[in-house]
């Protein structure tokens, strides 16, 4: 068992939703995290809140599309905390549009925040990981549409898919040397954006392809991440959580 008492986590995309809900899971297992996120009020707000509760944790604001930002993050955390054990690649963008249409620029955002800020995150943390000889965790946060297609979601396709193969690739290469790379990869999860009151009747579309009838909530993605980094005998896995959305 990887335990996450004392051990130093990284987590992307921090303020809000999955990331926020990690950052929380983490706290109460004892961990010390870094909350990292491009919103620096909410990031700060919740970090005050967490400190309020006794809960070990610090915020580096970050554009996970560049790879200083990213480096320079991975070096707060060490000169914070003394080390890095875990980090969660959560920050993340979507972009519906119909290909045809979709700009390159777009597309090309989506793939700098989702796909392009998993090999910096995952590079600079391996750095540290090697450093220190301890092993180590890396949960890349993907997708469903990582493993299925959706009209007008090609970038974010692309982006989540590339995220579940970099998740194998990494695991090919270090899950010998004791640092195990896994992917979560949700169905779609209640937040600010994705709510009845947000999308009407459209949520219940969503609803309708999920077979136990609902939306997932960010902490039951939160509860898989802390099993991945865990469950030390689990490296390469994509690990769907999507309330049976891929079984139909």
């Amino acid at each position: 068992m990887f335990e996450l008492k004392d051990k130093v986590a990284i987590v992307t995309g921090g303020s809000s939703g999955i990331g926020l809900a990690t950052v929380k899971a983490f706290v109460a297992k004892g961990a010390k995290v870094v909350l990292s996120d491009i919103n620096t009020e909410a990031g700060k707000q919740h970090v005050a809140s967490i400190r309020e509760n006794g809960g070990d944790v610090t915020f580096f604001e970050a554009n996970v599309a560049e790879e200083s930002a990213v480096q320079a993050l991975v070096q707060f955390a060490v000169d914070t905390y003394g080390k890095v054990d875990i980090i969660v690649n959560n920050a993340g963008i979507g972009a519906l549009a119909s290909t045809h249409e979709l700009d390159y620029e777009d597309y090309q955002r989506v793939i700098k925040v989702n796909q392009d800020s998993i090999f910096y995150g995952s590079k600079y943390a391996i750095q540290e990981f090697l450093k220190a000889g301890n092993g180590g965790a890396i949960v890349n946060v993907a997708s469903i549409l990582g493993t299925v297609g959706e009209a007008g979601a090609f970038a974010y396709n692309a982006s989540k898919g590339a995220a579940n193969l970099m998740t194998k690739s990494l695991a090919a290469e270090y899950s010998g040397r004791g640092i195990r790379i896994n992917s979560v990869c949700p169905g779609y999860v209640e937040s600010g954006m994705v709510n009845k009151e947000a999308l009407g009747d459209f949520y219940d579309g969503l609803v309708a392809r999920h077979p136990v009838g609902r939306l997932g909530q960010p902490e039951e993605i939160a509860h898989a991440i802390v099993f991945l980094c865990e469950n030390e005998f689990v490296t390469g896995c994509n690990l769907l959580v999507d309330g049976g959305y891929t079984a139909i």
